[in-house]
C-alpha cells in the first residue's frame, strides 16, 4: 500500500511519515496540491492521500475537487488532515469528495482508524 502525504509543513510530513512507517505503509510526499496532482498522475499505485487544507499554490480543497473531477481516480481514498475543526469545513470537504476527515493534532491510532474507515485494509 502506498500513501501520498500532502502538506506544506515539513514537521507535519515528518510526523505523518513516522506513523505510516509504523503501520508498514510506503509513502510519497508533496508540499502542495499542484505537486501532489503531478505525483498522482505519474504514480498510479498510490492508494490514498492525506491532504492538508491550507497550502500554497493549490490548497487541499482545490486538490480534492480536481481529483474527484477525474473519474480515473475514483478508487483513490482521500483523507483531509487539517486544523479546520468546524462542522462546516468537514461537510464541505466530504461533499468535495473526502472519504474521511482528521483534525490536527492526531495520533497513530486516530489516523489508523480513519484509514480503515476510509475503506483501506491495513
Amino acid at each position: 500500500m502506498i500513501g501520498l502525504i500532502i502538506d506544506d509543513s515539513v514537521a507535519i510530513r515528518i510526523s505523518i511519515r513516522k506513523i505510516l512507517i509504523e503501520l508498514g505503509i510506503e509513502y510519497i510526499e508533496a508540499g502542495n496540491g499542484q505537486q501532489a496532482l503531478e505525483i498522482l498522475k505519474s504514480n498510479p499505485a498510490i492508494d490514498f492521500a492525506l491532504v492538508d487544507w491550507n497550502m500554497p499554490v493549490m490548497d487541499g480543497y482545490e486538490f480534492l475537487q480536481k481529483v474527484r473531477a477525474d473519474h480515473s481516480y475514483d478508487k483513490k481514498k482521500l483523507i483531509m488532515v487539517t486544523t479546520h475543526s468546524d462542522m462546516e469545513s468537514m461537510i464541505k470537504a466530504m461533499k468535495a469528495g473526502a472519504n474521511e476527515y482528521v483534525m490536527k493534532p492526531f495520533d497513530k491510532e486516530i489516523l489508523k482508524d480513519k484509514l480503515v474507515l476510509a475503506g483501506l485494509e491495513l
